[in-house]
């Protein structure tokens, strides 16, 4: 679409923050555009079809706290399947791989990190969770190896007040046709000009100038949804600057989940949606969903610097290392069974610079800073402004809401 001269209210990126921001506006009486430097919705959230009857998410996957997750509304009232099975975490689900006495010496020492992180995070100053493990335990390293795939971090970049805050019912869900699939669809009503990358947004005049890959438009005021990697390096910029956006942004770095999706043949001797891990001592290592849905394929998950490394590394490497991981747990005999279908590089993805943000160490505050208003007439929103619900796509959504109302009652 061409851009239009003015609209009131821009809202800067498609992703759930900026959708959900967009949709309780639709009522509003006011002209509301969204500027997606995409060619799609969703953001990170993202559902391609790997095979043709594998439909795998690039980004967010799960429903988390389904209890309080918005999007489950969402998936309803559109008529998508939710699969409530508990997913192959802990100790729920078939494991492979590690053997059940190694589990509860493992989930033990798991838990009692958490109990002393949690304890010195409701009784003292902020500091790095790697603190609260316990010298010298065996398990340490597969700690924080679980720290990547659920910060994108290890934990010596983890604000122990900030995972204090997040929400966590354990309760999770997914939807059946992608979770990117569903945020696509509840965005399709929304106004948008996709493949329109905003590179600055002057507010000095009595009316915001927004400056775009497509073009100059002006707006009465401005949702900015983008991701805290791109406002910390100031590939967005404002003018006059906003140093203490872009000193928020960056205490609140995004960090790196990654996925693949394998081809199995020859399915049936694994378990339906159950779990491949080995009881390893090394932090570098992925961890393996088997047969999501009973589907014919493997997912792998790998998170923080090694994550980093393999896709640094190029296209293919998740899927070489998954590969030789699952043959070194399963058997040479898996190498002519298992074909790479897809895999995502969010570090590599220009729009995104990571996954899902963290408060680095002494930052947790600076979610609230990076979430006020400015001036009566910026706004902002994204997973990385919600006080609880941080790295979920709900939390994004749910800010997005929050924005609105916020650039509504300044109206």
């Amino acid at each position: 679409m061409s851009l239009p001269s003015e609209v009131d209210i821009a809202i800067i990126g498609a992703g759930a923050a900026g959708l959900g921001a967009a949709r309780a506006l639709e009522n509003s009486g006011l002209s509301v555009l969204l500027l997606e430097a995409r060619d799609r919705l969703g953001g990170r959230g993202h559902t391609i079809m790997a095979a043709a009857d594998i439909p795998f998410d690039l980004g967010c996957g799960w429903l988390h706290s389904a209890d309080k997750n918005s999007f489950v509304a969402i998936a309803r009232k559109l008529d998508f399947e939710i699969d409530t099975t508990r997913p192959p975490w802990r100790e729920q689900g078939a494991h492979i791989g590690f053997q059940p006495q190694e589990r509860i010496e493992f989930i033990a020492a798991l838990d009692a990190f958490y109990d002393r992180a949690e304890l010195a995070a409701d009784s003292g100053p902020d500091g790095p969770a790697s603190l609260y493990l316990e010298p010298g335990n065996r398990w340490n390293p597969m700690i924080d190896a679980l720290s990547t795939y659920i910060n994108g971090c290890e934990l010596d970049r983890v604000s122990i007040h900030d995972s204090r805050a997040y929400e966590d019912t354990e309760i999770n869900w997914r939807v059946r046709r992608g979770y990117g699939a569903l945020i696509a669809a509840y965005g399709a009503p929304c106004p948008v000009a996709l493949n329109t990358l905003v590179t600055l947004i002057d507010h000095t005049g009595r009316r915001l100038r927004i400056e775009t890959s497509q073009g100059t438009l002006t707006a009465g005021k401005v949702i900015v949804t983008v991701p805290t990697n791109l406002i910390a390096s100031e590939a967005l910029r404002f003018y006059p600057a906003l140093p203490a956006k872009v000193g928020a942004a960056g205490g609140l770095p995004l960090g790196l989940a990654d996925k693949v999706m394998l081809a199995l043949d020859e399915p049936f001797g694994l378990p339906k949606d159950g779990n491949l891990r080995g009881g390893t001592m090394r932090t570098a290592m992925g961890s393996y969903h088997l047969r999501p849905f009973g589907q014919p394929c493997i997912e792998g998950f790998f998170g923080g610097s090694f994550a980093q490394d393999l896709e640094d590394a190029g296209d293919g490497a998740l899927a070489a290392e998954s590969i030789d991981e699952i043959v070194a747990l399963l058997g040479s005999d898996f190498r002519r069974r298992l074909k790479p279908l897809a895999e995502s590089r969010w570090a590599h993805d220009p729009y995104a610079r990571g996954s899902y943000s963290h408060a680095l160490p002494g930052q947790a505050g600076m979610r609230a800073v990076l979430a006020a208003p400015v001036d009566g007439r910026l706004f902002f929103a994204g997973e990385a402004t919600s006080p609880n619900f941080f790295s979920t796509a709900h939390g994004a959504r749910d800010s997005g809401e929050r924005a609105a109302a916020e650039a509504v009652g300044n109206t």
